[in-house]
């Protein structure tokens, strides 16, 4: 009998790569796959060659729309679930109607944190906070299998709930081509990813004053894009900044391959921040587009292995304009060594051997070997 997995998130499914690049992996190592999501902020057309659905989510308020979505979700599993399938819960904000539904028919149940919900910083301080925590306090300790993506994730669910997640970091498929810098002029920096607060985004935008004959793109939505989008209006600085919009992944990687230097100069917004690997560091490295990187543990630790780029001393707007040209003088071909180097360890080729490693052993309980 063929292994079953159903994986679900809070998310159109649209642009969530790791949820991509995870049920790829399971479904082409002989997994049979349905993937849930929902249809909060759209559903765009997607194809995959495995099985999935968008719960209709009628709520207009965030809120709400977590409890409207954990709702049916128990129901979409109860009627999908059976004794030969594994759940897969991706996050803290579909986790609970999984262990329901997994403690109701005794099934295996993997969860993945792709980051540390509770700790966010639209959460801080919030009603939202306490119920996310306890729902951590009250079903990680009794969870077999967990997985997080980076270590420091790791050691913090470690500390805090005693269990030891698996470390499957959010790195990209390694890219076979043939590296041809482009005479961008003017030069080419970029930010991508969420438009979300605490990301420097607005720090790196005050920070074009500084640097000349340098054009910032950023890729990505968010809800702080509009409040970006004025400051630069603001700040006079229209013809440094461009805003690209939310991407495709494969349009995002062919916007990547062009730039001269990339960012990930989040700030400490709380401990999901502060321990954090942003998806865009790997992704640029997997272009081999060096970075300007902020001072946190994941980035000082790839930093400290691979010369990839630059740190930042601070976030003052000139501060991060000394690291940028600093990348930008030295040239994106001498860092092309070590970004090659840390292309090759930090791709998703590695990254799956583990993610397949505990989903044999979730299978094994189920009695498939």
């Amino acid at each position: 009998m063929q292994k079953k997995i159903l994986t679900s998130a809070f998310s159109n499914l649209y642009t969530d790569q790791r949820i991509e690049k995870v049920c790829q992996t399971l479904y082409q190592n002989g997994y049979k796959i349905e993937l849930i999501g929902n249809d909060w902020n759209g559903a765009e057309e997607m194809l995959r060659p495995y099985p999935f659905s968008r719960i209709h989510l009628a709520s207009k308020s965030l809120k709400t729309a977590y409890f409207e979505f954990n709702w049916k979700l128990y129901h979409e599993l109860r009627k999908k679930a059976d004794q030969n399938t594994i759940l897969h819960a991706n996050d803290i904000d579909a986790l609970y109607p999984n262990y329901l539904i997994a403690k109701k028919l005794n099934i295996p149940l993997v969860f993945d944190s792709h980051e540390i919900f509770s700790e966010m910083p639209a959460v801080q301080g919030k009603m939202s906070q306490k119920l996310w925590r306890y729902i951590e306090k009250t079903v990680i300790p009794e969870l077999s299998w967990m997985i997080t993506a980076s270590g420091s994730y790791g050691k913090w669910f470690e500390k805090k709930y005693g269990i030891h997640p698996v470390v499957v970091q959010n790195a990209p498929k390694s890219i076979d081509f043939t590296i041809d810098i482009p005479e961008n002029n003017p030069k080419i920096l970029l930010y991508q990813g969420a438009i979300n607060p605490f990301r420097g985004i607005d720090k790196v935008i005050l920070a074009m004053h500084h640097i000349d004959n340098v054009l910032l793109k950023i890729a990505g939505d968010g809800p702080r894009k509009k409040e970006y989008e004025d400051l630069v209006i603001r700040e006079k600085l229209q013809n440094k900044v461009q805003f690209l919009g939310k991407l495709k992944p494969e349009d995002l990687r062919k916007v990547t391959v062009t730039a001269d230097c990339g960012m990930s100069i989040e700030e400490n917004g709380g401990d999901s921040y502060l321990y954090s690997l942003p998806n865009k560091v790997l992704d640029c490295i997997q272009a081999c587009v060096p970075l300007i990187l902020s001072n946190l543990p994941e980035l000082q630790n790839i930093k400290n292995q691979f010369d990839v780029g630059e740190i930042i001393q601070d976030h003052q707007p000139e501060n991060i304009a000394v690291a940028v040209k600093k990348v930008l003088d030295r040239g994106r071909e001498n860092y092309l060594e070590e970004l090659e180097k840390a292309s090759k360890a930090l791709c998703w080729e590695n990254e799956e051997i583990k993610l397949l490693q505990v989903f044999q052993k979730a299978s094994n309980s189920l009695g498939f070997k």
